[in-house]
């Protein structure tokens, strides 16, 4: 066990390093959805309640956390690439380690947002500074372990030139189908029930109503965090698969 959380450790600070290496997609992954949620909130807040921070700020935590699923697949297919992996599947580590230690390492990138977005909303509105939203940032960590495990999943299957286009799929699934940009009143009936099974509408729907308030414990809260936890669980699964098929496979 000791030998297994230090090789973690080790490819831990190793990822991170490399990640600290390129700082421009770094300062990408966490500008461009501030500046969407400040721009979003000072044009259309006085429109909609919808782009009011308290719901605005929730949302764009979590969908922040879709540019980590390209970020993450990126720094997995450039090892790839470049024979660093290749090099490292002599070694005694296994695949969970492998997988752990590029999650421990994209992990605080999501702290960081969670904390920072609801920090910049409380400004606008100051009923963010809460222990409401110290809770929402808690559960953020688990809605970026989805999007952390796609981003694993598709960077141990695609190469450094088609990740791109592939990951674009869970952030543009992120942002139609989490009903983060427009209201669900009004919508199909079946609409609703093919979002309400995926991973997107409920992972913003678990830090929203926490940020909001809970008002059914089991529709506003222990489903959605049901359906992110299976989505995650099974992203895992499949990623640590790939990943072992790909150290067999070299």
């Amino acid at each position: 066990m000791y030998k297994s959380i230090n090789r973690v450790f080790v490819l831990t600070k190793r990822n991170i390093k490399e990640i600290l290496r390129d700082p421009l997609s770094l300062a990408f992954t966490v500008a461009l959805p501030l500046v969407m949620q400040i721009l979003f909130y000072l044009i259309f807040h006085n429109l909609t309640t919808q782009f009011e921070m308290r719901y605005l700020a929730p949302g764009i935590v979590v969908f922040s956390q879709s540019f980590l699923t390209l970020f993450t697949g990126l720094l997995i297919s450039v090892d790839r690439k470049t024979a660093f992996l290749t090099r490292l599947y002599v070694s005694s580590a296994k695949p969970h380690e492998f997988i752990s230690g590029y999650a421990l390492s994209v992990l605080p990138i999501a702290i960081f947002q969670s904390i920072l977005f609801f920090l910049v909303g409380g400004v606008f509105d100051a009923s963010l500074f809460s222990v409401k939203t110290l809770a929402a940032v808690g559960l953020s960590v688990i809605t970026s372990l989805f999007f952390i495990a796609a981003g694993i999943l598709f960077g141990s299957i695609c190469g450094e030139k088609s990740v791109g286009g592939i990951t674009s799929i869970v952030i543009t699934g992120q942002s139609v189908l989490s009903g983060m940009w427009f209201p669900l009143e009004g919508m199909g009936g079946g609409i609703i029930t093919f979002m309400n099974v995926l991973p997107f509408k409920n992972a913003t729907a678990l830090v929203k109503n926490t940020v909001n308030g809970i008002a059914d414990v089991a529709s506003d809260f222990l489903y959605p965090l049901i359906i992110v936890l299976l989505y995650t669980l099974i992203t895992f699964s499949a990623a640590i698969f790939a990943f072992k098929k790909k150290m067999k496979d070299n």
